[in-house]
């Protein structure tokens, strides 16, 4: 299975992340995790001049490619040869993120980005992805709670943007019902972990029933 965890910043998606792997492992499961950008050599470079470094200009096109070039690397370097040899992958961010970041917020294309994408990963879909929704007000007041990292250079964009941000995901979410799950994010850490948790087991009882 191929899992991936989405949603708006401060959602609460690298909690929920590690507490789900954690619950697969407990299975048995042999589990590779990644985050996108990121996780290969050249897709930690791309993540660091995303992210941190903030006084160098990229405009959004560019920014939707450098996010794509990292994914093509994670894909190939590591995301197909762990689904031969029969691992579970459970990923911080894909595809979807840069639909919704630098598409339905950032005013390209979205269909043209999931096109672009489509080449770059030649057409691998997740089994399921989780979006953990969550009002951008409290997101961004979570995100500067937080007193272990500075803002980085999404985060920085301001309420006007995460409200597109999210405005994105459910749109999207709605468009793939048999693939994305949209959670919410506005509970208990263990109402959501349970939430989860019970939706994939439906999606891998359902897989297992119809492996094609």
């Amino acid at each position: 299975m191929f899992y991936v965890f989405d949603g708006v910043d401060g959602a609460g998606k690298s909690t929920q992340l590690k507490l789900f792997t954690q619950w697969l492992e407990s299975q048995g499961q042999s589990v590779l995790v990644c985050k996108d950008p990121g996780s290969t050599p050249l897709g930690e470079e791309i993540r660091n001049l995303l992210l941190d470094r903030h006084q160098i200009p990229i405009s959004m096109r560019a920014e939707m490619m450098l996010f794509t070039t990292a994914r093509t690397q994670l894909v190939e370097e590591l995301i197909r040869p762990a689904l031969a040899q029969g691992r579970t992958i459970v990923l911080d961010r894909y595809i979807l993120s840069t639909v919704v970041y630098q598409g339905h917020a950032g005013q390209l294309d979205p269909e043209e980005i999931w096109k672009i994408n489509t080449l770059a990963t030649k057409g691998l879909w997740p089994d399921l992805t989780f979006v953990l929704d969550l009002d951008p007000v409290d997101a961004l007041q979570r995100l500067k709670a937080r007193s272990n990292s500075p803002l980085d250079r999404m985060e920085m964009r301001g309420l006007d943007y995460f409200q597109k941000v999210r405005a994105g995901f459910l749109k999207e979410s709605g468009r793939w019902p048999d693939r994305v799950e949209t959670i919410d994010a506005n509970r208990s850490v263990e109402e959501i972990r349970k939430e989860i948790q019970e939706i994939a087991m439906r999606y891998q009882k359902r897989k297992n029933a119809d492996p094609a």
